[in-house]
């Protein structure tokens, strides 16, 4: 007879992701919270009763699947950013810089302060500077909402992606420059890795709606024609140690430049793109540790609280100069909270180098926990108070 613990192990994963969509809609039905919320929720419990099915290292299946359903909502949110719109209103980036940096500072302080270490603080506050936009996309989708708020919420994810990715892998490489003292590691997982993933993804943007295009098959399978593009670069960034984040994020936004109009079944990647979803932020939770949650628990409330206060009061700072009322730039702050998904993969990324810091950052275990479950919850509800999204 098959071994019964083989069989558990390998229906682990399916069993949690219908349990957790199950869970997910029943409970958006009865309390219109977020499904992603509960997503989270499900994974955590599940991940923690049976630890021993739901181990993942970085070459198994179900992460290689959790990163390219993070790289479908990337390539999206590029899609979705207007560069013409930032030359026009110059304040949406000075005011996702300022708080950006800002979030940076006050978090850096606080962890220094608390005890940690310079190092450990300075990977924290990067981290902290991200907004997931794995969280805000499936939040805007699901209450289909448009608006001045939604928009500024899209572009200042995209930049909180781009600078942290940018300050957490400078710090890495002084981490890995000091761990192993071979400047050459250091400079290959900074600078040099960033400007090759983003060229990576913009000459796929270029390419692919060209050949799209002179095939005739833009409008027709562009939704297949681009998923496969992105599984293929989140491949090729695993393989040669670049950045998938940065390479998706290239490439949706240079396909959006090359005048490439999408239907709403393709922004959403169809039912396959739901059930990444359900996957992506199944597995996020699954790989933290109770007790680095309990360990962090106090620094992160604390954490949590000062970021969300920083962030808020830098965009409401620019809100009237950038043309919307200070209630709507307070709600946009607000909404920019979730950090879970994010983080997470981030951090998992980092293991191809041999660089293991989720035991380093308890804190960032306990922020990512919270912040998957409310995180979400305050997105959907800033939207709802600028009266941005559909009524049912």
């Amino acid at each position: 007879m098959p071994d019964f613990l083989v069989i558990s192990a390998e229906l682990a994963w399916p069993l949690a992701v219908l349990l957790a969509w199950l869970a997910g809609e029943f409970i958006h039905r009865w309390t219109k919270l977020p499904r992603i919320s509960v997503y989270g929720l499900v994974g955590f419990l599940c991940a923690q009763a049976f630890p021993d099915l739901f181990m993942t290292e970085g070459s198994s299946p179900v992460t290689l699947l959790a990163n390219v359903a993070f790289g479908l909502i990337l390539f999206e949110l590029g899609y979705r950013v207007n560069l013409h719109w930032l030359r026009i209103n110059p304040w949406v980036p000075v005011s996702g810089l300022v708080e950006t940096f800002a979030t940076f500072g006050v978090v850096y302080l606080i962890a220094h302060l608390w005890g940690l270490p310079s190092m450990t603080s300075l990977l924290l506050a990067s981290l902290a500077m991200s907004t997931s936009p794995a969280g805000v996309l499936r939040v805007i989708n699901e209450q289909r909402s448009s608006g001045q708020v939604t928009e500024r919420v899209l572009h200042l994810v995209a930049m909180n992606c781009v600078l942290a990715v940018l300050v957490f892998k400078v710090i890495v490489g002084f981490w890995v420059f000091q761990t192993s003292g071979s400047l050459t590691q250091a400079i290959s997982h900074s600078l040099i890795e960033l400007v090759a993933s983003a060229l990576l993804g913009a000459v796929f943007g270029m390419v692919v709606p060209a050949v799209l295009r002179h095939l005739g098959t833009l409008s027709r399978d562009g939704t297949v024609a681009f998923a496969l593009v992105v599984v293929i670069l989140v491949a090729i960034t695993h393989a040669a140690d670049l950045s998938p984040v940065l390479a998706t994020l290239a490439f949706g936004l240079t396909a959006r430049h090359r005048r490439v109009a999408f239907t709403r079944t393709v922004r959403n990647f169809g039912a396959i793109g739901e059930l990444m979803t359900v996957l992506l932020f199944v597995f996020a939770v699954s790989t933290l540790s109770w007790n680095n949650v309990l360990f962090g628990g106090g620094l992160a409330i604390v954490l949590l609280l000062a970021r969300l206060l920083v962030k808020t009061v830098s965009v409401a700072a620019f809100a009237h100069v950038g043309g919307i009322p200070w209630r709507k730039g307070i709600l946009t702050g607000v909404a920019l909270s979730p950090m879970s998904v994010f983080v997470v993969l981030l951090l998992e990324q980092t293991k191809y180098a041999g660089i293991v810091l989720v035991d380093e950052l308890a804190a960032v275990a306990a922020m990512t926990l919270f912040m998957e479950v409310i995180g979400p919850i305050f997105t959907q509800r800033a939207l709802i108070l600028a009266r941005e999204t559909a009524q049912e």
